[in-house]
């Protein structure tokens, strides 16, 4: 799926981000036996120099893990194109002077796991 911005950038220099807000409650609920809390929604946002350039919904995301033959490439795409206009290895010319990535696993909150305790009692009684 093809992503972007309006507007080219300047030959400057630039910070781009990504920012993904995920809906669901994460891997967590696995501890409980159940799957609602992974494959959920989310919304994505792209940031050049601090200002928003583009926001999409993705509508689901893949649960639990990425094709084989996936990775995670900086400067090229040596697996999967991400879309029909790129062939692998799509090698970028720009010069990369810093990459961070962080990740906030959702967490659960006491109330969740309480949620998740009562909804395996009643799975159990079910059977």
């Amino acid at each position: 799926m093809r992503w972007e911005g309006t507007d080219a950038l300047t030959p400057d220099k630039h910070t781009l981000e990504f920012d993904f807000k995920y809906d669901g409650l994460g891997m967590g609920t696995l501890a409980f036996n159940n799957m609602s809390g992974i494959g959920r929604s989310g919304t994505r946002v792209l940031k050049v120099d601090g200002k928003e350039v583009a926001t999409q919904k993705m509508e689901r995301k893949l649960p639990l893990i990425l094709q084989w033959d996936e990775n995670f490439d900086v400067g090229a795409d040596t697996g999967t194109p991400v879309d029909k206009d790129y062939q692998t290895p799509f090698k970028s010319t720009g010069k990369l002077e810093k990459l961070t990535l962080t990740i906030d696993r959702p967490k659960l909150t006491p109330e969740d796991e309480k949620k998740l305790m009562q909804a395996q009692r009643n799975n159990k009684t079910s059977e």
